[in-house]
């Protein structure tokens, strides 16, 4: 087997904005010189056999997306270090879901758990009604030697 080459994403968090959120997202994410970017659809809380995991329960909910978003980075030879920007939207959402959410994630990255550039969005609804959470990712893909 191959090995990929990887890829540095460059992060920035200049001091003019907030440093509140360092720990979790970067303000600013630079892909490398001619990488390749690959779009992750967003993810929901379905296994590979269709079943809805964690019905009502945002972090759980969220737990199985990042699985998912980690599922789909391997089928490309990527991994969470390849991430150069997330888009998490949650149903219902209010402050004190982010906490959750974001364990949800480390949980499933362990230390490997990609800062980048993020967005959060409360949204009234998603495609079906007992979606709560859906997760987008933008990928450096990374090259063969």
């Amino acid at each position: 087997m191959r090995q990929r080459e990887i890829v540095s994403i460059e992060r920035l968090d200049p001091p003019n904005l907030t440093q509140s959120f360092v720990d979790h997202i970067a303000q600013i994410a630079i892909a490398p010189p001619a990488s390749r970017l690959a779009a992750i659809s967003g993810q929901v809380a379905l296994d590979a056999d269709g079943n809805l995991v964690a019905p009502g329960d945002h972090a759980g909910q969220a737990r199985q997306c990042f699985a998912n978003i980690r599922h789909a980075l391997a089928a490309i030879g990527a991994g969470p270090e390849h991430i150069l920007q997330m888009r998490i939207h949650v149903v219902g959402h209010r402050p004190e879901l982010i906490g959750p959410i974001f364990e949800a994630g480390r949980e499933v990255f362990a230390e490997r758990w990609p800062v980048t550039a993020s967005t959060w969005v409360g949204v009234e609804t998603l495609a079906m009604p007992e979606w709560l959470v859906e997760i987008e990712a933008l990928v450096t893909v990374p090259s063969s030697p």
